[in-house]
Formats: structure tokens, sequence, C-alpha cells
């Protein structure tokens, strides 16, 4: 009977250093800054967990000093049966196996899912060991100062996005991580990149005349919207917006492309960045804008090319399809 006793002794205090052990493990491994963004999207146990991280030196402490003290008491209980040696040997190996290694690799593997499911334990042993974790915390407090969360860079979270690919457990499919990529990398690439040269360019000049054959030429290149230009090419003096030109009248004199409405548009530079470009399209109202090197304009960029350069593919209508 004494000895069925000291076993299940020697079980409770080992199962309390496992424990201490794992949630040391799990608990120091988790991220502040995860745990709040994983809080607000409904997380149960990283709502528990915050306000215990937000305190990592009181619940180390209280972790440590509860290890400290079942791992200390278990010899002693042991040796009242055993001889010393043996009682040194059974406690180091059951210690080091069951309640170090075993617990440390099974907690690490799911850290929030462990910890949070014994918050309450947490919680508990912090109360029991206050009157020692608390000055030790303020000492931890003082000597470390709590480190400040680094965010990501534009590469990492372009690696972090792709590891998506390919994951079975992801939610992101193959197209949402392509387009993901594909914004982070906009403020990298310039507006010559993706613009169309000038000499691809179909444009107008201000004194060129809308009669039917123009119309027709008009319609064979499929675009909604033709930039003026005057002859140089370093004036802009608006877009074209082609739909409009159904309520010409060919029965009156044709019209010069100075005598319709055209819409003003701002130039870009050619080194303008991507992410520049669509704050650009949203404040001018225009799909639109032709882009300027040298004081001279070299070709023109649409909301289009913008959106292509995004989902990595090239967005072809009707009109492309029938022109190619």
């Amino acid at each position: 009977m004494e000895i069925l006793i000291i076993i299940l002794e020697v079980i409770a205090l080992v199962s309390i250093a496992a424990l201490c052990s794992g949630l040391n493990v799990a608990f120091m491994s988790l991220n502040l800054a995860d745990l709040k963004r994983k809080a607000k999207l409904g997380n149960s146990h990283a709502k528990h967990l915050v306000p215990l991280r937000k305190n990592a030196h009181l619940t180390l402490a209280a972790i440590l000093l509860t290890n400290v003290a079942a791992a200390s008491v278990t010899p002693l209980v042991i040796d009242s049966r055993l001889s010393g040696v043996w009682a040194v040997v059974i406690s180091t190996l059951s210690l080091t196996i069951f309640a170090e290694i075993m617990p440390q690799a099974l907690f690490a593997q799911n850290a929030i899912y462990w910890t949070g499911r014994l918050v309450w334990i947490l919680r508990l042993m912090t109360y029991v060991t206050y009157p020692l974790a608390k000055p030790l915390q303020l000492l931890l407090d003082r000597m470390f100062k709590h480190a400040t969360h680094g965010l990501h860079t534009r590469h990492e979270l372009g690696l972090l996005v792709s590891e998506h690919l390919g994951a079975k457990e992801s939610e992101l499919d193959e197209d949402e991580v392509e387009i993901i990529k594909g914004a982070l990398q906009l403020s990298e690439k310039k507006v010559a990149s993706i613009m169309t040269p000038i000499d691809h360019v179909y444009w107008l000049a201000p004194n060129v005349v809308i009669d039917e054959k123009r119309i027709e030429q008009i319609k064979a290149t499929g675009h909604s919207r033709i930039p003026v230009f005057n002859s140089t090419k370093t004036i802009c003096f608006g877009v074209l917006i082609v739909k409009e030109l159904v309520d010409l009248d060919f029965d009156d004199p044709a019209p010069r492309v100075d005598e319709l409405h055209l819409y003003p548009v701002q130039l870009v530079g050619a080194g303008t960045a991507l992410d520049t470009m669509f704050r650009k399209f949203i404040s001018t109202h225009t799909h639109l804008i032709p882009v300027e090197k040298d004081d001279c304009i070299v070709g023109i960029v649409t909301i289009e090319d913008l959106l292509e350069e995004i989902v990595g593919h090239e967005i072809e209508d009707e009109t492309d399809h029938r022109t190619r």
C-alpha cells in the first residue's frame, strides 16, 4: 500500500513538472502580435492568452517556480522508499523523459491550442506563486525590456503568401496568392515597364477631321479612348471618348477633333511607381494617362495595364481577340 502511494505521488509530481515544462515552451513561443490578430478574428484561446502574454515575465516566473518545486520534491519522495542512488536515477530518468522531452515535443507542435486549453492552470500557478513570482516579474521587467514587434518586409510577406501554394490547409487558392504577390510588388515596378510605347499607340492630332473613314479606322482599333497629342508629342490636349462619337451626324460637316469634347488628363513620369498610379487613376477620374520622359510623351498607361500586372495575366476583351 505504501509503495502504491509513493508511485501515485511520483506520477502526480512528474505530471505537474511535465505540464510546467510543456507550458513553458509553448507559452514563450507565442507571439503577442499574432495572438492579438487571432483574438480579433474570434479565436477564443487567443483572447484568454493575450492578458497573460502581456505579463509574460509574471507567467514565466510562476511556471518555473512550480516546475522547480515539483522536480525538487520528486527525488525526496522516491528517496523515502529507495536508496539515494536509485532515487537519483529514477527521478532523473522520469523527469528527463516524461517531464521534459515528451511534453516539450508535444506542446511545441500546437502552442496556442495547448496553452489555450490549459490557461486555467497558468492562472492557478500564478495565484499560488504570486508572492514569489511578482518580485521576479518586476526584476525581469527592469532587466529585460519587452521586445517591440517588428513588421514583416515586403519580401517576407511575399514568401509567407507563397507558402500557401499547394498547402491543403490553406484558405487561399492559387489565383488569390498570385494577386496578393502582384500587389506587393507594385511599389518596386515603374510605369515604364507596363506602358504601351508611343509607336504602338493610336492617337489623333487636334486638326484631324472625324469623317466616316476616320470613324471606321477608330472602330478597327477597338479602343474606347483615344489620346489627342500635338505633332511633336509634347502636349496632350485630352482624351476622346469613342462612344460619344455615336451622336455625330454625318449629314453635317465633319467636325475636327478639337471641336469635340475632350476630357483633360494629367501626364505622369515614366519612373512613377505602380502603387502611386492607383491613386493617380482614382484622383484624375480617368482610365488612360499619357507617360512622359524628358518633356516628351513616350507612351500611355491604362487601368487595365495596372490590373494585368497585379493578376499576372493579360486581360483580353472581344475586340482584342478579334484583332489578334
